[in-house]
């Protein structure tokens, strides 16, 4: 499918949260994506420019939030459309399962990518062990396909779940190595990585108010965070299924955007950093997003963009890698509107060749 045609109407269910808002700014500006929905159960009726005033003065404008009672909405050319999940953790599965209900019973076409942790897992049981609650919709568990797009190479599905943003940071690191046997996969990986003030949401708390991390920075759930779950699940796919073993120590940053990770493996024979960038590099050259060197990323580098910097150092058989991502974009947004142009037949960069912000 080109780049230019015929209009692809798009609902974002998810109203005034951060990741909301970033969807809607990437579709704003891309050559096919038009934005026929944004759905709010608390805010239906209201201009959305009102909640994201930065998109004022765009096609935005004449855009009210919608009741998510009033989805999906068929497409005006009786083509495919497409969903993007924005909804809390716990709650996306079954407001999903509802609304893919309706779609088919009308007979429409709805291809979807689930920007919350429901369907990360095709094990409902296994996800129900991690988030503590039943999951809302157990027989739907299986049909989604949880990836980065690079690293899925099969058969385009029709529902897509974007991994967590520090599990996309991580496995984009971690993978190649793993996939081309460059790694022990029998030893631990540990992982220290930093996120924004953004990732935790735009309802501040005791320990994610700006002003509480602002000339801060302390780890939390350390060894006990639910992404490394996810890593491991995704991880498992480079070894043949068997799922390595991850230490992982999240911690909160004095900034608001990006995720800079810092891997540690253990080479399964002793490499030349540049050689282990090099390789690293050829299994990511058909990804447009990634790129790879010795020289370690800085967050200025990619914030803004859905791009994916990984520095690479060794010392005999350590290797330290270095993830830099925008929480927002990449690890949540971005990779969204990647997956939802694979699940439309564009190129993944198709709207996304985004310049970063550089001072921000």
């Amino acid at each position: 499918m080109p780049e230019t045609g015929s209009p692809i109407p798009v609902v974002v269910l998810g109203g005034t949260g951060y990741v909301s808002g970033e969807l809607l700014r990437l579709i704003a500006g891309h050559p096919r994506f038009t934005v026929v929905a944004i759905a709010s159960t608390s805010q239906a009726g209201e201009p959305v420019v009102r909640a994201f005033p930065h998109l004022a003065g765009t096609v935005l404008d004449p855009l009210v939030f919608s009741r998510v009672d009033d989805l999906p909405q068929p497409a005006a050319s009786g083509g495919p459309l497409g969903l993007l999940a924005a909804t809390p953790h716990g709650e996306t599965a079954a407001l999903l399962n509802a609304l893919l209900g309706r779609a088919e019973r009308a007979g429409i076409d709805v291809r979807v990518v689930d920007l919350s942790a429901d369907f990360r897992f095709d094990d409902a049981a296994r996800w129900t062990a991690i988030y503590g609650r039943p999951h809302g919709a157990p027989g739907r568990a299986a049909t989604f396909v949880c990836a980065v797009p690079e690293h899925w190479r099969g058969e385009v599905p029709r529902f897509a779940a974007q991994p967590g943003c520090f599990t996309t940071a991580v496995t984009l690191a971690a993978y190649p190595l793993l996939a081309l046997g460059l790694a022990d996969p029998q030893a631990e990986i540990f992982v220290s990585a930093v996120t924004g003030s953004s990732g935790s949401g735009r309802s501040p708390s005791a320990t994610t108010h700006h002003p509480e991390r602002r000339s801060s920075l302390h780890a939390y759930s350390p060894l006990a965070h639910r992404h490394e779950a996810e890593m491991r699940r995704l991880l498992a796919r480079a070894t043949g299924g068997t799922e390595p073993e991850v230490a992982f120590v999240p911690h909160s940053g004095p900034f608001v955007r990006g995720i800079h990770a810092t891997l540690r493996m253990a080479l399964a024979e002793p490499l030349a950093a540049d050689e282990l960038a090099g390789r690293i590099a050829e299994f990511y050259d058909d990804a447009p997003f990634v790129s790879v060197s010795t020289a370690p990323p800085r967050l200025t580098e990619v914030v803004g963009t859905n791009r994916c910097r990984i520095g690479v150092a060794t010392r005999g058989r350590t290797a330290v890698l270095l993830s830099a991502i925008d929480n927002l974009v990449k690890g949540a947004a971005g990779g969204g509107v990647q997956w939802l142009n694979r699940l439309f037949g564009l190129p993944d960069d198709t709207g996304l060749r985004l310049p970063g912000l550089g001072w921000y």
